[in-house]
């Protein structure tokens, strides 16, 4: 499964793509620059950085790798599971990883994962078919500055001496527009005194007839009370965090749907958010839920012990 040209279509759309089990691909927009030593533009573009952190599935690869392969969700998650796990051993060989035009993976020293982008490919839509350049330093001669600087003192010496009917004439100009801008606002004035009279007069009118009008109900109907159950406890079995919100409350459709009373309990210090099969009290009760979710449901779901402020 070719997963790196999967993730390198995501990268044009979202800010986050998250291989779950393995880790993030993140961008961030940059303005254009200019390489001063080279003399190079760069058009405007996104830089891409990795969070090994990230690893809770947002179900945006997968349903894109489901759509393009034409095969289920959960399939499709197993492929990537399949593939994070040979990149793994891979790595954990010594190897290095590469995702085409996107970076590459390997380990350090300290068998940490590490990233370093190729920056081959403009992720940034806004920029799409615009490319860098270099352009040639522009060289100017002291002598042409020289005279460039006499030009503008002699044009300056000339504006203060020469025509000085010009200056008269716009102070005129000036004064017959402050006359006539005086007299609309005069104007103005006085059509606003009359609209805010009239107003007066048609409020006081319909507060009369307001005060005139009685409503009387002989039969008032009984007062309903409905009672919601509200569903609490620190134990939440999670369904997965998705950084759009719209993909959180899709999914949570998608649970209800199978009967689960699915919902939303905020984000996580990540910024992503939450969607939860339910909550209980009891901590053995959300096992037993958590056991069977896990063998009929989705593997991949996980027990989160907060407490959330209701």
């Amino acid at each position: 499964m070719q997963l790196g040209t999967y993730i390198k279509d995501l990268l044009y759309r979202y800010e986050c793509v998250i291989i779950p089990g393995f880790g993030a691909f993140l961008t961030q927009n940059h303005s254009a620059r200019i390489d001063s030593a080279s003399h190079t533009f760069y058009p405007p573009g996104k830089t891409i950085s990795f969070n090994r952190q990230l690893q809770t599935n947002d179900g945006i690869l997968a349903n894109y790798v489901a759509s393009s392969e034409n095969c289920s969700y959960e399939l499709a998650l197993q492929k990537i599971r399949n593939f994070t796990g040979t990149i793994s051993l891979e790595l954990s060989e010594g190897k290095t990883v590469t995702f085409k035009n996107i970076g590459d993976f390997f380990l350090n020293e300290e068998k940490t994962v590490q990233f370093a982008p190729i920056n081959a490919e403009n992720f940034s839509t806004a920029s799409f078919g615009l490319t860098s350049f270099v352009s040639q330093a522009t060289e100017r001669s002291v002598e042409v500055e020289k005279q460039e600087k006499a030009i503008v003192e002699l044009y300056q010496e000339k504006k203060k001496t020469a025509y000085p009917f010009v200056r008269y004439a716009a102070i005129g100009l000036l004064a017959i527009t402050l006359a006539g801008f005086g007299g609309l606002k005069l104007y103005e004035s006085q059509v606003e005194k009359h609209n805010f009279a009239e107003k007066q007069k048609a409020d006081a009118l319909i507060e009369n007839k307001i005060q005139e009008a009685t409503f009387l109900i002989d039969n008032p109907l009984p007062a309903l009370t409905i009672g919601v159950a509200k569903e609490t406890g620190k134990y939440h079995i999670v369904a997965g965090a998705f950084r759009i919100e719209a993909n959180a409350q899709k999914k949570i459709k998608q649970l209800a749907h199978r009967g689960f009373s699915a919902r939303l309990i905020g984000k996580n210090r990540y910024g992503l958010h939450q969607v939860v099969y339910s909550s209980h009290t009891d901590r053995l009760e959300a096992l037993r839920a958590l056991r069977s979710i896990k063998n009929t449901q989705n593997k991949d779901a996980w027990l989160l012990v907060q407490k959330l402020d209701q």
